[in-house]
């Protein structure tokens, strides 16, 4: 995931309230999938779609929403290695090794040294040698070529991993203790990083027990080390890590995935009911049966999970208010895997490349194009040109050409 929370802020309710009366009157409420564009008229652009209230689409202006993709203003595709969206907030990673951003800026989430928003991308301070990012609920992560993390935003939780907990922290600063660092994932209000030998650091807020380390409750303002399964010794054999809003996942070598934190929705795959789990438990086979294998891919979103298979298929599983599972159901949830259907609920979605799970919506880019979208679409987070939710994906084309890069927010979508 990149991104997440479910719930509006304060400051969206006060922006959609006095926007509503103007900004819905020009809305394309279209039905339809937007008209396809020749890839030769468009060259390759940083594109975005869905709400904008905060300006996290980095268009210029802040305005209800988009329902087709837009262009990022400033960003070239060619300079854009990677996107990430968090809860209100966008950031790009370019290849001289700097971060951009833009969006929601309440918490210094952007990383300039103040609390405005910015509806354009504007130069994270003092970042270099950056490898990798992950934007997370109101705070941002950047990894360096050095292997150390640096953070800013929110750190009401300790999501900063600095050793406080404080308001907001308004330019990067360390992550304490971290060294050897080759991924990272930022939750709705945890972090994690993956380390060169396999194991797993987590830190920030513990209530639904997302750090994994045995305990349900409270918050660890550093990293601590995630436990083995059963909570003897420490996971390990880790390649990929995702953080979803209150909850956690690992997949290992041998592509079987690991999960703990909150499992009220299902978000864990595990067929018992259980509230939460504070170390890591295996991710059960479509129906129950043995455990998820051949996985080369996993995201976490809201309350959903996504994983990509070998095969190049996506199975899915957690809540499914929206359909955002994309198994031709709305309602309810799956606490097993169940098969993301092709477009219209015809056969399987296969050819996936990339998949990238939101607060509520999914999104997959196939290897030859095109995006595909499903689940929450009342901001125009799915970019097909309507407000219409759907649980089956739904392909959209326009400007969207050699996508590297996907990232799912909350009602917001970005490709680069």
């Amino acid at each position: 995931m990149n991104f997440v929370t479910g719930a509006f802020s304060e400051k969206r309710r006060r922006v959609a309230s006095a926007a509503a009366g103007v900004a819905l009157a020009t809305l394309t409420l279209g039905l339809g999938p937007a008209p396809a564009s020749s890839a030769a008229a468009d060259p390759p652009q940083v594109k975005s779609w869905g709400t904008n209230l905060l300006g996290q689409l980095g268009i210029g202006t802040p305005e209800t929403r988009r329902t087709t993709p837009v262009t990022v203003a400033g960003l070239a595709a060619a300079n854009v290695t990677a996107v990430s969206a968090g809860g209100q907030h966008s950031l790009a990673l370019l290849d001289n090794g700097t971060v951009q951003a833009w969006g929601n800026n309440d918490s210094g989430e952007l990383g300039d040294g103040t609390s405005e928003d910015h509806p354009i991308p504007g130069v994270v301070t003092g970042l270099l040698s950056v490898r990798s990012i992950s934007a997370g609920g109101s705070f941002s992560l950047a990894r360096l070529s050095n292997g150390t993390v640096q953070a800013w935003g929110d750190n009401a939780i300790g999501q900063l991993g600095n050793g406080v907990v404080s308001p907001a922290v308004f330019l990067p600063a360390p992550v304490t203790g971290l060294t050897g660092v080759v991924a990272i994932a930022a939750g709705g209000t945890h972090g994690l990083a993956l380390l060169s030998n396999g194991t797993v650091r987590a830190w920030g807020d513990n209530s639904s027990g997302q750090l994994g380390n045995g305990i349900t409750g409270g918050n660890s303002p550093v990293p601590v080390p995630v436990v083995g399964p059963g909570g003897v010794g420490v996971l390990s054999n880790v390649k990929a890590i995702a953080a979803g809003n209150d909850f956690s996942m690992a997949l290992l070598n041998d592509g079987t995935v690991r999960a703990w934190g909150i499992n009220t929705s299902g978000q864990l795959a595990q067929p018992a009911p259980i509230l939460s789990n504070s170390v890591p438990v295996p991710v059960v086979g479509p129906g129950g049966v043995g455990v998820l294998s051949n996985v080369k891919a996993v995201d976490a979103g809201g309350a959903h999970s996504l994983a990509l298979l070998t095969n190049n298929t996506v199975r899915s599983w957690g809540l499914n208010n929206f359909g955002q599972l994309g198994n031709g159901v709305t309602g309810g949830v799956s606490r097993t895997p169940v098969t993301v259907l092709g477009p219209g609920g015809v056969g399987v979605l296969s050819d996936v490349a990339l998949i990238a799970a939101g607060s509520s919506h999914s999104i997959a880019y196939l290897t030859n194009g095109p995006v595909n979208t499903w689940g929450n679409n009342f901001d125009g987070a799915l970019g097909d040109g309507s407000i219409v939710s759907r649980d089956t994906p739904i392909g959209i084309r326009t400007g969207l050409i050699g996508i590297t890069s996907i990232a799912a927010g909350t009602f917001f979508s970005l490709a680069a």
